[in-house]
């Protein structure tokens, strides 16, 4: 059941609860990807120092920010990797979450073909932003697109299983000032592909 524009309405810290089990799906070529959320950040628009949008920053970076929510935010790091974000709240309120993990359910193979990595550890093929996105193959194209409307990259409801949510401290974002000690990190207790 692909997630509705409903769902995205909210701050991005419930949002980056909410994620969590949900499930990414993404199509190219003929092929077909899914891969469970196993960790989130939110990033709570103009007055969280460690977002991309602190003071209502509105560039052509930041723009996809501003969108209502239900769209997705990719932008790189490092000059070589890309993150993806989800939009969450309304229109002009830039909350969004970043995915920093992601378990493969469907697709290992393309994954693989993907990511082209030497460790045989599966975990290490998705257990970070910049990982997971180069093994969906999630590129500045989908910088701004409708997760509700694509049918290449989109998110569905992840069923009902049962686990348990730890929260910490983001990552690497110790210019937050007051901001980086708060504990809007989600991830699902025990699961191998949360980053270290």
């Amino acid at each position: 059941m692909r997630l509705k524009q409903e769902f995205y309405q909210k701050d991005a810290v419930q949002a980056a609860r909410d994620l969590l089990g949900k499930i990414i799906v993404r199509k190219y070529d003929g092929k077909t990807i899914t891969v469970k959320i196993v960790e989130t950040e939110a990033y709570c628009g103009a007055e969280d120092k460690a977002s991309h949008a602190h003071n209502n920053k509105k560039t052509k970076r930041t723009a996809p920010m501003f969108k209502k929510g239900g769209h997705a935010y990719i932008y790189l790091i490092y000059g070589m990797y890309y993150c993806l974000n989800v939009v969450t709240a309304a229109e002009n309120n830039p909350h969004a979450v970043l995915i920093r993990g992601v378990e493969p359910l469907k697709g290992l193979k393309y994954i693989k073909e993907n990511r082209q990595i030497k460790s045989s550890r599966s975990k290490d093929l998705t257990n970070g932003p910049g990982k997971l996105s180069q093994a969906l193959k999630i590129d500045k194209s989908f910088d701004g697109c409708n997760l509700v409307e694509n049918n290449s990259l989109y998110l569905t409801d992840g069923g009902t299983e049962d686990f348990e949510i730890e929260s910490s401290p983001r990552i690497n974002i110790d210019y937050a000032e007051e901001y980086k000690d708060k504990k809007w990190r989600f991830f699902i207790k025990n699961n191998k592909y949360v980053s270290k």
